[in-house]
């Protein structure tokens, strides 16, 4: 070996060394800090596997002060596994209604089947276990097996990626799940045992509460300020390292608001693809001026009587973008191709995308 060789490998050996006495001192310093500061969080009372376990999938990719209503909603209509397992589709959507992600949902009720034959209503407490059941990748898996079941392993999401990449003044790619796998193998080394749960909690509080996405990091006010690197550096500000997203397509629709008396029209969508399943405003691809609106209506079944344009709006999925324009459209009769709806059949029954939502008034949503 080299000399080049030789001193790039004794940098890779003290950057390792240091970065690992950095972790191995993380959970002294986190766990006391978490006592004082955890939110008060409705799945942080009367802590059970199922309830660990719906709350980790509802607030994947979604804000916590969003989720909260839902799972109080949730664990009233649907307490058990047994609940979840076997209530009926359309009721399971119109609970999950708002929350986006659908398929989230979906998987829920399938792990649920899943738990309620293979292991008679009880999650398992495998790590490796949870992985098989549908919807539970390895974070989730290691949430539940931790929080739950005080089982020593590593949950590492968005946010603790964030915590961990700006104390320890890592440059890598978080985007990149080679690198996710390692921080996984790295902090699995030092799990403090059955308070594993309370520490990735608190990696997770940490990073969704003062080493925040957006912004500035509150660094003032870190428990862990003295070893994070990121600040002695100066580069709190660009770390962590995430290559950027594709662009997302961007799909023009004109949406139909079709109204008789107090009742709406509704559509089904196709049972795969975006938003499976759910209901939906009547739309056609392309922005169409009104003379066109009336004709595609028509198209529908039904006779115009008057037309009048709600507005423009975009919705942000993933991986696509709506850019909407809407028309409200009294119609002389209703037509056997829709359902109609009205408000309080459409609240007590039909999920309906907050994508089309936002062309509803209050009354209608009523």
């Amino acid at each position: 070996m080299n000399r080049s060789k030789e001193k790039r490998s004794e940098m890779d050996w003290e950057e390792r060394k240091s970065k690992n006495a950095v972790i191995e001192s993380l959970p002294q310093i986190l766990l006391p800090w978490f006592g004082e500061n955890a939110r008060d969080l409705p799945w942080r009372h009367e802590v059970t596997p199922y309830r660990v376990w719906v709350s980790e999938i509802m607030l994947q990719q979604t804000r916590v002060e969003a989720v909260k209503s839902y799972f109080i909603r949730f664990m009233k209509e649907l307490p058990t596994v047994y609940d979840l397992a076997k209530v009926q589709e359309d009721q399971l959507l119109k609970l999950w209604e708002g929350l986006g992600y659908y398929s989230r949902s979906r998987n829920l009720q399938k792990a649920a089947v899943r738990i309620v034959e293979d292991y008679n209503g009880e999650l398992p407490q495998k790590y490796e276990s949870l992985l098989s059941l549908p919807g539970i990748g390895s974070y989730t898996a290691g949430a539940i097996a931790s929080i739950a079941f005080c089982q020593p392993v590593p949950a590492v999401d968005g946010n603790v990626l964030r915590v961990l990449s700006r104390i320890c003044a890592d440059e890598r790619d978080i985007a990149d799940l080679a690198v996710k796998r390692d921080w996984e193998d790295n902090l699995r080394k030092f799990m403090p045992g059955e308070k594993s749960g309370v520490y990735n909690q608190a990696l997770m509080e940490l990073g969704a509460i003062v080493c925040v996405p957006n912004g500035l990091p509150k660094c003032e006010i870190c428990p862990a300020k003295k070893i994070c690197g990121a600040l002695k550096q100066g580069k709190t500000g660009l770390l962590p390292v995430k290559s950027p997203k594709k662009p997302r397509k961007i799909e023009e629709k004109t949406v139909f608001l079709l109204k008789r008396d107090d009742k709406i029209g509704l559509l089904r969508r196709p049972s795969k693809g975006l938003l499976a399943g759910l209901w939906e405003l009547p739309n056609v691809p392309g922005i169409l001026t009104q003379e066109e609106a009336i004709e595609a209506a028509r198209a529908w079944g039904v006779e115009p009587l008057r037309i009048s344009l709600i507005g423009s709006a975009k919705h942000i999925f993933t991986h696509v973008e709506w850019h909407m324009t809407a028309y409200r459209i009294i119609v002389e009769q209703t037509c056997g191709m829709m359902v109609w709806a009205s408000p309080s059949e459409r609240s007590r029954k039909f999920a309906l995308p907050s994508a089309f939502q936002m062309f509803l008034t209050e009354k209608e949503k009523e």
